[in-house]
């Protein structure tokens, strides 16, 4: 009996001779489809190209003095929406508007690691503006505004519906930070 129970007791000794490790931590790995981007026809004096990943624009809004039209822009799929708010340009407000948008932006750095400002120009459309990238946990990843300088003003900022976690939401604040950017570059304004 005892030259049975030494054999076995060896093998579990010995084991298989590798030693044990955790298992290293995992990350979720979100893909998202290739962006299929189509012309928005609504009834506002602007239009642009939108991911037909995005719901179909139901929410225009216009406000109560007639100053502002909001438009949302809505990723169900991503729990996050692309909020455009456009106002017309009208004697000596531009620098407010400017003002304003760069504020809105600004109000992000207590929370934000960084704020990375891109400058964008297309003078065949007549579209100048800013494009703003939000690291950290800020309430919004991105942001931008665009204007032609004499009749219109476009700002828009990417909110999820979810207390801002930028590990968590890294993946799709990348993603709609694309669409914002093909936004801003397919923005062509109606007179």
């Amino acid at each position: 009996m005892k030259k049975i129970l030494i054999p076995i007791f060896s093998l579990f000794l010995f084991g298989c001779g590798e030693d044990t490790l955790p298992k290293p931590s995992a990350y979720l790995r979100l893909e998202y489809p290739t962006p299929n981007y189509k012309r928005v026809d609504i009834p506002v004096p602007f239009s642009f190209e939108k991911n037909v990943l995005a719901k179909p624009i139901s929410k225009i809004k216009q406000s109560d003095n007639g100053n502002s039209i909001s438009v949302d822009v809505e990723y169900p799929s991503l729990k996050g929406t692309v909020y455009l708010t456009y106002k017309k340009v009208k004697e000596n407000n531009l620098k407010d508007l400017l003002r304003d948008a760069q504020n809105l932006t600004q109000k992000h750095t207590q929370k934000a690691d960084e704020i990375i400002s891109n400058e964008f120009i297309n003078e065949n459309k007549d579209v100048y503006g800013m494009f703003y990238e939000v690291g950290g946990n800020a309430a919004s990843q991105s942001q931008f505004y665009a204007t032609d300088s004499i009749n219109h003003f476009l700002s828009g900022s990417l909110y999820f519906y979810a207390k801002p976690n930028y590990d968590s939401i890294y993946p799709a604040a990348i993603y709609l930070k694309n669409d914002i950017k093909r936004v801003m570059e397919s923005l062509e304004w109606k007179d």
